[in-house]
């Protein structure tokens, strides 16, 4: 089965400590410890994604990027990435996965996603001004 909005979105929505809104071609997601998230299908693909922080907030783009390369490992199923938001760039995690992927796929994506952007925060907050 290859998923759809309408479908992912009833999934979702099935999780009491989410909040799903569909947004004109996404779902945005929302946990209960306020982290919000975008979910796009794209081809044969599940993308979800969130704002990290700022680009503008970082002290020293260079030496993050090579902390993020190096660590990038010990978070699973998250990638971080630098993505244009209102003319802005901001850092962001995201993960994706196959359109045709089980629920129980797309749960775990999610839920570590949310799991990674407090870890990512954590362990680069000390590069942020």
């Amino acid at each position: 089965m290859t998923w759809d909005l309408n479908q992912l979105e009833a999934l979702l929505s099935d999780n009491q400590d989410l909040v799903v809104t569909k947004e004109q071609d996404c779902l945005l997601i929302a946990n209960s410890d306020g982290i919000d998230a975008w979910l796009a299908i794209s081809g044969e693909q599940i993308i979800i994604e969130t704002l990290l922080f700022a680009k503008s907030e970082v002290k020293n783009c260079a030496t993050l990027n090579e902390e993020i390369l190096k660590t990038h490992m010990l978070f699973p199923l998250t990638t971080v990435g630098i993505s244009q938001v209102g003319g802005d760039d901001y850092y962001t995690a995201f993960g994706s996965l196959s359109s045709q992927s089980k629920a129980e796929s797309i749960i775990i994506e999610l839920n570590t996603l949310f799991q990674n952007v407090e870890a990512f925060i954590d362990a680069y907050q000390i590069h942020l001004q």
